[in-house]
């Protein structure tokens, strides 16, 4: 959602087709996730579901999916940004995608049946392919900018005012 939200306020149409396309990939990566934590659950006996530290998930939603982090934080709107600055977005972005391929690694350190390592592994490879993408757009975005506001400012918004009584 932060990448389509970001689309927006894009600086550019290549920026915005990056985030476009990043964005609608990265909601096939929900289901791709979601399929694996359903076909790991589904048909669990109550003795499975207490023994694996289950049981406060499934006496809230049983074994439907429902989005959380895995300390058990649900998913929420917060989890995303949308500043409406393209460095700051696009920074955020890179960010989001270094974090996802630790995740991933960090799975892929626990996780030895292939069948879920193999589908793990290819959303690590995706999420090195869009901060590389990220990195692209952020470089199309930094040769718009005037150098001397490199940084400093949304050039969008905080642009110089003229004022012809000044000049007088």
């Amino acid at each position: 959602m932060r990448y389509l939200s970001q689309r927006y306020t894009a600086p550019n149409r290549t920026v915005m087709a990056v985030l476009t396309d990043v964005g609608t990939e990265e909601l096939a990566h929900l289901e791709i996730v979601a399929t694996i934590v359903h076909q790991l659950t589904r048909g669990l006996s109550p003795e499975e579901i207490e023994k694996s530290g289950f049981a406060p998930y499934y006496t809230d939603h049983t074994v439907g999916i429902w989005p959380q982090a895995a300390g058990g934080i649900p998913f929420n709107a917060c989890e995303f940004q949308s500043k409406g600055d393209p460095l700051t977005d696009l920074f955020e972005d890179l960010a989001a995608e270094q974090k996802a391929r630790s995740t991933y690694d960090n799975i892929l350190r626990l996780v030895k049946d292939p069948e879920v390592a193999d589908p793990i592994r290819f959303l690590r490879e995706r999420e090195i392919v869009h901060f590389q993408r990220f990195g692209e757009a952020l470089r199309a975005t930094q040769e718009q900018l005037d150098a001397k506001n490199f940084y400093a400012f949304n050039p969008d918004f905080d642009a110089p005012v003229s004022c012809p009584s000044c000049s007088e």
